[in-house]
């Protein structure tokens, strides 16, 4: 049996027709009509899902801009977690013998997805113990995601110490042709195993990078984790867009779309499985369809 993650919150707000542009993203929504957040969260419960994620993801300068995030970054990060627990109780008052959803923090990469290069750990730091403390009282757990380099996990696995709630980690793949799994930093899959694991992290997933490379990613951590004994969750969540390249610019434009059928989906999600994972679901681009297909794999 296996975790099921919720999918991508911005596109499924765009999906459901949610107030959506950039560089707001998915906190558009949040600020302007927040009962579109609501029921994103319950398209994915209703899916089947076992953990939704709040929509916390662009609560930060990069999305909001450095006044915005002054102002209400902080209110914007508790309303979203706050939402999220709403939603989970909605669903448990409505389906009884149904197991309890649960609300992961989401810890995103503060100065921009996909660009380790503008990783600054002095810069990141009190913006991350912002979301922290925003979220804290509403959340099960967390989930610091899109991690681009070790030096990225080190800041966020730092801040999140001080939290009793269990943290997992997820790290973004680089998609183009490499001679072994890289991060988007182009070090190793290997050495970020290895250092989560000397760190005893909860969980290791892979996220928001294409299907087709998770595997690869989810046999090095495999392989790393059963050599040390490790107690460590293992999974991956892949994003439904086309390959996101060196330098992209997150917020100049909206990344494409690929066509990912749920079947295809759930065929890749099959051999994470198989590889070892316990913990999968989607990230951008993978909507409540392509979950509840995934809900499908565990009642076959």
């Amino acid at each position: 049996m296996f975790v099921l993650l919720d999918g991508g919150m911005g596109r499924e707000l765009q999906r459901i027709g949610a107030p959506f542009s950039q560089p707001l993203w998915s906190a558009q929504a949040l600020i302007e009509a927040p009962e579109f957040v609501s029921q994103a969260h319950k398209n994915f419960i209703e899916a089947g899902c076992d953990v939704i994620t709040v929509n916390s993801y662009a609560c930060v300068p990069f999305h909001l801009g450095d006044e915005l995030y002054q102002s209400q970054g902080a209110a914007l990060a508790e309303k979203a977690a706050k939402i999220a627990r709403a939603a989970v109780q909605e669903n448990a008052s409505q389906q009884e013998g149904i197991g309890a959803v649960k609300v992961a923090g989401c810890i995103p990469p503060v100065l921009g997805s996909y660009r380790p290069d503008l990783f600054d750990a002095e810069k990141a730091t009190p913006i991350l113990n912002t979301l922290i403390d925003a979220q804290a009282p509403h959340v099960d757990f967390w989930i610091a995601e899109t991690i681009g380099s070790i030096a990225e996990f080190n800041t966020m696995f730092s801040v999140l110490e001080r939290s009793d709630k269990p943290a997992f980690f997820a790290f973004s793949v680089l998609e183009t042709d490499t001679d072994i799994p890289r991060l988007r930093s182009g070090e190793p899959v290997e050495e970020a195993v290895q250092r989560a694991c000397e760190c005893n992290v909860d969980g290791i997933l892979f996220n928001c990078s294409q299907p087709e490379v998770m595997l690869g990613a989810i046999d090095v951590a495999k392989h790393n984790i059963d050599a040390l004994g490790a107690n460590i969750s293992l999974g991956a969540y892949a994003n439904g867009f086309t390959v996101i390249k060196d330098a992209h610019e997150a917020n100049n434009t909206l990344t494409t779309v690929r066509d990912l059928f749920s079947e295809e989906y759930a065929e890749f999600v099959q051999t994470w499985l198989d590889a070892g994972s316990n913990v999968v679901g989607g990230c951008c681009a993978i909507f409540p369809e392509h979950i509840k297909r995934l809900d499908g794999l565990r009642k076959s």
